[in-house]
């Protein structure tokens, strides 16, 4: 039996309930009960009622986040009666338009608020005024207090739940786009891949065959026989480092081909071909991530390569350097030795994917002629890579723009056609309650020339028949003016028509009646 409240307690008072939510809550309530008590107390002063009040205001305020309708129904019941039930009404129908998410239920809660309105004012009566002008007054009351505010709250809702779902549905779209980048970077790699089994490794293949049969040609010298012994090793690593990179193209889980330790059998391999290169290695080795490792054995390889076929003989001397915040990886070959062709590399497409590779890493590829002559490729990679990153981003760059959608319907549209109609329906109740309010004006005066001709002794139906309907809205008051009525008599009340001005009292009359017979006619001018 205790989960029950506990569960209607969660009902009432749902959360999250942080400290600011407590502290705000709490300081509206009691704002709110305030002014409450306040417009109470201006009507009729009595404390403990207005007290009553501002506390049920405040309650009321501080369970309309859980229960909206209910407390939508409340307040207007509440305000059928006293007056400083006004403020919690405007609360509870903002309230109930932001949370009420179902339209029939939003519908259904804000009707039933105003049939319980209508009783309310009815049974607690409207101070004289008649029945029409009492419904008319408490639905303008109604739409002003409640339903504008309710329009407004709704607004709010739809506007917050609009926002809310293109914010999901712009991450799904990055999402899937992502996806799509990626399974089009995937399929190039497989067709590229494709291309470079089926073309260059049939092409090494063939080397690798006819350099094997070469070798064991009696008819080499020595020196030919190492020179052949030297391209089939090459034609070797190079096959085996097309099958890395193919590799690594159809999985790009795999490692990359080649890193910082491969540096040395590059070396080794360019001292095999008669060249003497110097390797050093400067600085306290780290751990580098696997793009950047690739990305320095691809700069050395560049540079080795170009040396050997710009500089043929030429010394080599590579720098791997570990500096604070990047590696630096240098290749600097001396001028070409005399007789050999002496032309400096000019920057063609193993520079300019050397560079590309860098700077998608977010480092730097620098190339030119060194200080003491020869050629010098250097390049500056950062130990952790943002290749990833970047390449993703080019990528969702090369997809083609997303297609326009259909323009969607504000939901500012809605709330103000409704907000439209109220005001509407306000100024139509307004003008019908000022016509009423004339006829009843009308319904209560009785010309003066008409007052004097009725004499007393006349039947009631013959006087009836010469006066107004009468309207006990404007001639409430005056009931308990004038002298007693006759025992046994009732009066009728009426103004007339004679203008008084605004400072002074209105002329009225009375008639009185018994035994269906005019017994009796005042003229109130000096005792209203």
């Amino acid at each position: 039996m205790s989960a029950i409240p506990a569960v209607l307690l969660r009902r009432a008072l749902p959360g999250p309930w942080s400290r600011r939510t407590v502290v705000r809550e709490a300081a509206a309530a009691v704002l709110l009960g305030l002014v409450a008590a306040g417009l109470e107390a201006l009507g009729t002063f009595h404390p403990l009622r207005s007290a009553t009040v501002g506390a049920a205001t405040a309650v009321l305020y501080v369970l309309r986040r859980g229960l909206p309708g209910p407390v939508l129904v409340v307040a207007a019941a509440c305000a059928s009666g006293p007056g400083g039930f006004g403020p919690v009404l405007v609360t509870a129908g903002y309230s109930a338009g932001r949370r009420i998410v179902r339209p029939a239920w939003m519908a259904a809660a804000f009707v039933g608020a105003l049939a319980v309105m209508l009783g309310g004012a009815v049974a607690v009566g409207g101070d004289g005024l008649p029945l029409p002008g009492l419904i008319g007054v408490c639905v303008v009351g109604f739409l002003l207090l409640a339903v504008l505010p309710g329009l407004f709250g709704r607004y709010r809702a739809q506007r917050d739940t609009l926002l809310d779902t293109l914010q999901e549905r712009n991450a799904q779209l990055v999402r899937e786009r992502v996806m799509i980048a990626h399974q089009a970077r995937l399929r190039e790699r497989h067709r590229i891949a494709q291309d470079m089994h089926d073309s260059l490794g049939h092409q090494l293949a063939l080397i690798s065959v006819h350099t094997g049969a070469l070798e064991v040609d009696r008819t080499l010298t020595g020196h030919q026989r190492e020179a052949v012994t030297v391209l089939r090793h090459a034609a070797t690593g190079a096959m085996r480092e097309l099958r890395g990179v193919v590799g690594l193209l159809r999985d790009d889980t795999l490692p990359e081909a080649g890193g910082i330790d491969a540096v040395e059998r590059l070396a080794d391999a360019s001292r095999a071909a008669g060249t003497a290169v110097t390797v050093r290695h400067e600085g306290e080795a780290r751990t580098l991530a696997p793009a950047t490792g690739h990305a320095a054995y691809r700069i050395v390889q560049e540079g080795l390569t170009n040396a050997h076929k710009h500089a043929p003989g030429a010394p080599i001397t590579v720098a791997v350097r570990y500096e604070p915040d990047a590696l630096v990886v240098e290749v600097v070959n001396a001028p070409a030795p005399d007789g050999a062709p002496d032309q400096a590399v000019s920057g063609g497409q193993g520079l300019t994917g050397l560079r590309e590779r860098a700077r998608l890493l977010g480092g730097i590829v620098h190339a030119g002629p060194a200080d003491a002559g020869g050629y010098r490729l250097a390049g500056v990679l950062p130990y952790q890579s943002a290749g990833h990153a970047a390449a993703l981003d080019d990528d969702l760059a090369a997809l083609p723009p997303e297609p326009e959608l259909a323009p969607r319907r504000s939901p500012a549209l809605g709330c103000a056609v409704g907000a439209v109609a109220v005001v509407l329906a306000v100024l139509g109740l307004l003008g019908w309650g000022v016509v009423q309010f004339l006829q009843s004006v009308q319904n209560a005066t009785v010309p003066l020339r008409v007052y004097e001709e009725v004499q007393v002794g006349e039947s009631e139906r013959d006087v009836d028949a010469r006066l107004p309907r009468g309207s006990d809205f404007v001639t409430g008051d005056l009931r308990h003016q004038g002298p007693e009525i006759p025992a046994g008599a009732h009066c009728r009340w009426f103004t007339t028509d004679q203008d008084t001005g605004w400072s002074e009292p209105a002329d009225a009359v009375r008639f009185c009646f018994r035994d269906g017979v005019l017994i009796e006619k005042q003229r109130l001018r000096d005792k209203v």
